[in-house]
């Protein structure tokens, strides 16, 4: 059994540890109410923007997208994986990470490059893969502005023909204790699928509708692209609130069995003196 010194300094060591874990985890639970107001005010707004695209699509005659929705044939693939600047947040980056590599071998033969949008994705897949950049501050400013601009960055690559297809790979958040790995096609547009009717009411439009389309299309592309990674942050919060929130139980229950132990191991080393002592008087009494 260890001495009571070694047992007193672990017991110190997890007990600090602990307080840390909890101090963590109240920090990400403030910051994920924060984060989880702003990607639900702005989930209404995607979707009606989506809406709105899909009810003009569907009124036209002919290919609309113009380049946006040229399907050509899949040579070289870029993926944006999204992840977070910091770890201690469980399987939150592993997973995506993880989806990234399923991804490239999925398009085996092609050739795949990473977009990396947080440090930890860029450190773990850069290694793996030809990395654009780590683009790692955009979550200290996290606007809507910053994220047009890789967005934009994006769109330019699919239009130039660097890349044929481009997809966005990112933690969508659900709640606290739950993120969802998603890949969404970024470009070419697919299809918008739905099985709710199209509605297609008689609308006077000022400009064209082939206009509005054009014009919407790179506004959707910076939506869908800042709710991906509005999501990924919220869910990094999340998922570091609960791993934090895992980990402050176990240093508990761990600080406890030490201190049980410590306990046992002092009664019994006061025994031994006691029982020394008797020891020692019955041989002098003897």
């Amino acid at each position: 059994m260890a001495n009571l010194k070694e047992i007193r300094n672990r017991i110190t060591s997890v007990s600090s540890t602990m307080q840390i874990t909890s101090a963590m985890k109240m920090v990400s639970a403030a910051k994920l109410k924060k984060a989880q107001d702003a990607i639900t005010a702005m989930r209404p707004y995607a979707e009606k923007l989506t809406e709105l695209l899909q009810n003009l699509s569907a009124t036209l005659d002919g290919e609309v997208g113009g380049d946006y929705t040229t399907q050509r044939e899949v040579k070289k693939v870029l993926l944006v994986a999204i992840t977070s600047n910091r770890g201690l947040c469980g399987a939150f980056n592993a997973n995506i990470i993880k989806e990234v590599k399923n991804r490239a071998a999925f398009y085996a033969g092609k050739q795949v490059d990473v977009f990396p949008i947080g440090k930890k994705g860029n450190d773990a897949l850069s290694k793996s893969f030809k990395a654009h950049g780590h683009h790692n501050a955009i979550f200290d400013h996290l606007t809507f502005e910053n994220v047009a601009g890789i967005a934009d960055n994006l769109t330019e690559k699919f239009l130039s023909g660097e890349y044929d297809r481009i997809e966005l790979i990112y933690n969508q958040f659900k709640n606290a204790a739950t993120q969802i790995v998603q890949t969404e096609q970024f470009l070419p547009l697919a299809p918008i699928k739905s099985d709710v009717p199209v509605s297609t009411g008689d609308y006077i439009f000022e400009p064209s509708k082939e206009e509005i389309v054009l014009t919407l299309i790179p506004k959707s592309l910076k939506t869908q692209l800042y709710k991906g990674i509005r999501d990924s942050f919220a869910s990094e919060h999340g998922a570091r609130m609960t791993a934090m929130h895992k980990a402050t139980d176990n240093a508990t229950e761990l600080r406890n069995q030490l201190k049980l132990t410590y306990n046992k191991a002092r009664q019994a080393a006061i025994t031994n003196e006691i029982l020394e002592i008797v020891g020692g008087a019955e041989a002098l009494n003897g």
